[in-house]
């Protein structure tokens, strides 16, 4: 599906996109700047195509709960975590989420059973977390704050995507107003604490600094969550979040090339053993080798 690769590709960048804005704003003023100008690129979406804000309470319970679990929280842990490790470790600890996301269904929402592949997948995907982390020796250089942040905010996504599957999408919201409607609380609940929480800025920013943290709001927290209604709305909350397997590899690249970032052996090593698990654990897996068989 195209709007799935682009979307794991705008959020493979988005780590890139983390670590400039990061040059001249607090993890907190990344979140709000990213929620800002998302829900700024969702408004124009609607002006385009003419739509209508809900107007009951229940629609914006709901929005603003999913904007928490998607948005605020998740933006300011990561955003703390990278200023601690690198973008390339962030984005494979990011793709954790189908397994987190396969979890919740499990113990939470219980639309999804106990089969033999779902823990195969869950156990394969955690083993994968402490390879990457380097388990062996102490999580290395890594900061276990950062590590914290990071698997909090992958479980906070686990428990989100299925909130607006379940609560959300049967609202029957326009995809633009959806997302407006998450990210705009977001960045509601984030400004009170980006201006109360100490300096708005840390640095005077260059104009790449600032093209980031615009980018990253309209492309990565606008577009990218565009498509991704779009996809959660056609195939389901486990499938959608499994756009994180591409995500990864575009963020290594980007982290590696264009920040001059240094991969440890088993960091990749384990973004592998834990693509592995997500993919058995949602039935990837068993569906492509039964296809091959049958072919």
């Amino acid at each position: 599906m195209i709007w799935f690769s682009i979307a794991g590709l705008i959020w493979g960048a988005s780590f890139l996109f983390i670590e400039l804005a990061l040059t001249f704003l607090t993890p907190i003023g990344v979140a709000f700047g990213r929620t800002f100008f998302g829900a700024l690129a969702m408004v124009v979406a609607m002006l385009i195509f003419r739509s209508k804000l809900p107007t009951s309470f229940e629609a914006w319970k709901h929005l603003t709960i999913a904007g928490i679990l998607m948005s605020s929280i998740p933006f300011v842990l990561f955003a703390y975590a990278q200023t601690q490790v690198t973008s390339a470790l962030a984005a494979i600890i990011n793709a954790v989420t189908p397994i987190t996301t396969v979890i919740v269904l499990l113990v939470a929402f219980r639309t999804e059973k106990l089969k033999p592949n779902v823990v195969a997948g869950i156990v394969i995907g955690l083993l994968g977390v402490l390879v990457v982390l380097g388990a062996w020796q102490g999580f290395g250089e890594n900061n276990p704050l950062a590590i914290v942040a990071m698997l909090t905010a992958v479980f906070l996504y686990g428990i989100g995507t299925p909130y607006v599957r379940k609560y959300v999408t049967p609202l029957k919201l326009a995809t633009e107003v959806s997302v407006f409607g998450q990210i705009g609380t977001a960045a509601l609940t984030l400004l009170p604490v980006y201006l109360l929480s100490g300096p708005l800025i840390t640095a005077v920013p260059d104009i790449q600094s600032v093209g980031a943290i615009v980018t990253l709001g309209a492309l990565g927290s606008g577009v990218a969550y565009l498509l991704y209604y779009k996809i959660l709305d056609v195939v389901g909350s486990a499938i959608a979040s499994s756009v994180t397997y591409i995500t990864p590899v575009i963020a290594v690249i980007l982290g590696v090339i264009l920040l001059g970032e240094k991969l440890h052996w088993y960091e990749p090593v384990g973004g592998v053993i834990v693509i592995l698990g997500a993919a058995i654990s949602q039935g990837s897996v068993l569906t492509l080798f039964r296809k091959k068989t049958i072919a």
